[in-house]
């Protein structure tokens, strides 16, 4: 992938709080929730509860969707991502770390949280396969579709072989 086109992936990205996240229901019919997030690059992470629907859902099919961007008030400044990718129930605890401290740089007001509990929560990693930017800027309705190689991807695993077990101590709140 270019370089410019990551970095415009990202800057949407650091730009927006929430996305919605499209699970696959058992019988069949699509679920769209609402969820805080964090990005490591063009990996996403976000905290769901154990029992939730989502949960069940990425548990039965990880195949996801996603939008990500915000209301302008005027239609030509829209610039937002569609992804689609796979989604991770992630179970170790040195990554569940990692995320909670990249989403407490996000959302400092969540420390007064009580601590996250691994018995009710759950973290989920969204490594996205295509995403699609759009920036009306460039003509109304402008996309651009971008598959994600493998060597994409495998940066994010090669960059973190030593990052989550290398890092120091976070503060222990609702995602610690």
């Amino acid at each position: 992938m270019q370089s410019e086109v990551k970095a415009e992936i990202e800057r949407i990205l650091g730009e927006n709080r929430i996305l919605t996240v499209a699970t696959n229901r058992h019988d069949g019919y699509p679920q769209a929730t609402i969820v805080a997030y964090a990005n490591d690059g063009l990996v996403l992470y976000f905290f769901i509860d154990r029992q939730s629907q989502k949960a069940t859902n990425i548990a039965h099919d990880p195949r996801v969707s996603i939008a990500i961007g915000k209301d302008n008030a005027h239609p030509l400044e829209i610039t937002a991502l569609s992804m689609s990718g796979s989604a991770l129930l992630v179970e170790d605890e040195t990554e569940m770390q990692h995320a909670a401290r990249l989403l407490m740089q996000r959302y400092p007001e969540y420390r007064p949280l009580p601590p996250r509990d691994p018995t009710q929560i759950l973290l989920v990693r969204v490594t996205p396969e295509f995403v699609s930017i759009l920036d009306y800027a460039k003509g109304f309705g402008h996309t651009e579709l971008v598959k994600l190689s493998s060597t994409d991807i495998d940066d994010f695993r090669t960059a973190h072989q030593h990052h989550w077990a290398g890092e120091e101590e976070g503060d222990k709140n609702i995602g610690d």
